[in-house]
């Protein structure tokens, strides 16, 4: 008596809902509040300051990105509920930008040292120009200037961390204008991506 074996395979549908809106609510809750401390220096720093920065990059740029990013590679790799190519971009961006932000929002928070900030915008910002390189080339201009927006930041990110003085801040006004652009535009990102998916509007994204 034989017994066979045969493969069950799972197979989802496609969905058109990627969480992307999720991940640039994150990342623009988080830009406007750090922006608004940077180039207006509102509220200006001490330690409580720190510590409620800390706990707001720690849940919304950091936890917000972090799930959208593992939710679009689970639906890329495990589940092929996502099929856009572009899509594994936004996956390592928000993936990796959520990671970092955690690490941001608790050295703020414990009063860590912010020249590390500038050691670590180096990869990231070749993480955001891979970006622009992708979306671009991609033709999906409205994510492209995200991640331009992303390369600003930490472009003037470096010179703000490493370098004390008149150089130190110009990078903390850059830092800050680039963050509340960003922020702002992502705002818009938000809106956007909703309305699209949820009532078929057809505003760019």
């Amino acid at each position: 008596m034989s017994v066979l074996h045969s493969a069950v395979q799972l197979t989802l549908p496609t969905s058109p809902f990627p969480p992307l809106a999720v991940g640039f609510m994150g990342l623009g809750t988080g830009y406007l509040i750090y922006g608004t401390q940077e180039l207006f220096g509102y509220p200006k720093r001490d330690e409580r300051v720190d510590a409620g920065m800390g706990i707001w990059g720690l849940w919304m740029p950091g936890f917000m990105q972090f799930i959208t990013g593992v939710y679009l590679f689970l639906g890329l790799t495990l589940f092929g509920t996502f099929t856009a190519a572009p899509d594994y971009m936004a996956a390592l961006a928000f993936t990796a930008f959520g990671v970092h932000w955690w690490a941001i929002g608790l050295s703020r928070a414990l009063g860590g040292d912010g020249r590390l900030n500038g050691l670590m915008s180096i990869p990231f910002i070749v993480l955001s120009v891979l970006g622009v390189v992708v979306f671009f080339t991609a033709g999906d201009w409205p994510v492209g200037l995200v991640f331009v927006g992303l390369t600003g930041v930490y472009v003037f990110d470096f010179f703000a961390s490493l370098f004390p003085g008149p150089v130190g801040r110009l990078g903390d006004v850059g830092l800050g204008l680039f963050r509340l652009a960003t922020g702002a535009w992502l705002m818009y990102m938000t809106w956007a991506v909703t309305v699209d998916t949820a009532l078929g509007y057809k505003l760019p994204t």
